[in-house]
């Protein structure tokens, strides 16, 4: 065993005592560490800010794309958001102990079924470094140990974040060591840590498509991923033009580098001619490329002709694609086809349509009348997000402090023995 894979273990295994600690210390020290951590990002932003420049330029300078760049980058606004969400975790109810469920055996027995943290966590993400603060909190608040590995090109940022995280966990009496961010920017790294199934319990990918396959593929741990954003807007027969223009442009252009952003737009032939004109020049006019079938070529003018791999392809940038369809059915169908079960909207005034598309769609989170855009752990009152899950089974969508604990049972008896 070399050194990096001796300082990994050595960490590791410290951060699942740590854990143990954490899974049986008061719900109020856990909300004090994060009432400090906020305190403190507060006090240090001039420093993370500062740290973030670095990170942002040196990526500039190698290339990276503006996408890239855009989740990279931290900002005042974005620390504020960073900040609401440490408060709003803070005073959620306390995940661990709840009795989810409980019954008395004819016998006597007491069985009672009752949260519990996970145990030792690790994050393994790209470039955006307000997840080592979030991922962070909700761990450290359902009881959990986390051991980060961010991306090579947010590593200044992140070793600010660890800092002021191991701070706050002392001044809540708290063990610092239930925190460790894996700094070595040496792949062997992720592979080695993807191995240690004896101190790790999940491990949870964050990141391009390559990123999560990778960690899928070598990992010895149990993982929670989603793979890939493709997400759709259909606008029905009967949506109201002016919320479909308004919402679609939203789902779209408000930050497009993200996975919750629209990627396909489908359209009901009955309304295309008078819904997709003015669409396109609301897309136009906010710099979003369009890519057509050919009923969309005939009513944008300026539209590119659509390949096949633009359906069910992630752009994450200002492009859309965009097709002509003949019923909600077709609509269903070409989202479950297309679709990487993340979120899926339509838009219409038709009760009917919209309960049928809800129900008929396989997606974590359907929409009717809103921007996929709100698929996020802070927009669905989870305080934060760890993640968002595109698995069936354990967590499916944003995942909050619930789906970061398990349960074990309790049974309470007076002498019974089994015949």
């Amino acid at each position: 065993m070399d050194e990096l894979e001796k300082e990994i273990g050595e960490r590791v295994r410290a951060a699942r005592a740590a854990g143990r600690q954490l899974a049986v210390a008061e719900a109020g020290s856990r909300n004090r560490c994060l009432v400090e951590l906020r305190k403190l990002l507060a006090a240090a932003g001039g420093e993370v800010l500062a740290a973030n420049r670095r990170d942002v330029e040196a990526a500039r300078a190698a290339g990276r794309n503006q996408a890239y760049l855009d989740r990279l980058e931290l900002t005042g606004a974005r620390l504020e958001r960073l900040a609401g969400s440490l408060d709003e975790v803070a005073a959620l109810p306390d995940p661990l102990n709840q009795v989810r469920w409980e019954t008395t055996r004819p016998n006597g027995l007491r069985v009672r079924q009752v949260s519990t943290p996970i145990g030792v966590i690790a994050i393994i993400y790209e470039s955006r470094p307000d997840v080592t603060i979030e991922a962070a909190a909700l761990c450290l608040k359902s009881g959990n140990a986390v051991v980060l590995k961010g991306g090579s090109d947010s590593l200044d940022s992140n070793e600010v974040f660890e800092a002021l995280l191991h701070r706050a966990l002392r001044a809540a009496g708290l063990p610092p060591e239930a925190v460790y961010l894996v700094k070595s920017r040496e792949h062997r790294a992720v592979d080695f840590l993807l191995s240690r199934t004896e101190d790790l319990d999940l491990v949870i990918p964050r990141g391009g498509e390559g990123l999560i396959r990778t960690v899928v593929e070598k990992s010895r741990v149990p993982v929670i991923k989603h793979y890939k954003g493709v997400c759709h807007t259909y606008v029905d027969r009967a949506a109201d033009l002016e919320m479909a223009w308004t919402v679609t442009l939203n789902a779209k252009a408000q930050r497009p580098a993200t996975c919750n952003a629209t990627e396909t737009l489908l359209v009901h032939r009955e309304i295309a001619g008078s819904f997709l004109p003015e669409m396109g020049r609301r897309f136009a006019a906010g710099g979003v490329r369009m890519r057509g079938c050919p009923e969309t070529l005939r009513l944008i003018p300026g539209a590119e002709p659509a390949r096949e791999d633009d359906w069910g392809f992630e752009f994450l940038d200002l492009v859309i694609a965009i097709r002509v369809v003949a019923s909600l059915e077709e609509a269903i169908a070409w989202v479950n086809r297309y679709g990487t079960g993340h979120s899926e909207a339509i838009i219409t005034a038709d009760p009917a349509a919209a309960e049928r598309f809800l129900a008929e769609v396989d997606a974590a989170a359907v929409y009717h009348n809103a921007s996929t855009r709100f698929t996020d752990g802070f927009e669905f009152g989870l305080g934060a997000e760890i993640g968002i899950s595109t698995d069936r089974i354990h967590a499916r969508g944003p995942m909050g402090l619930r789906e970061l604990t398990s349960y074990k049972y309790l049974v309470y008896g007076s002498g019974q023995l089994r015949s």
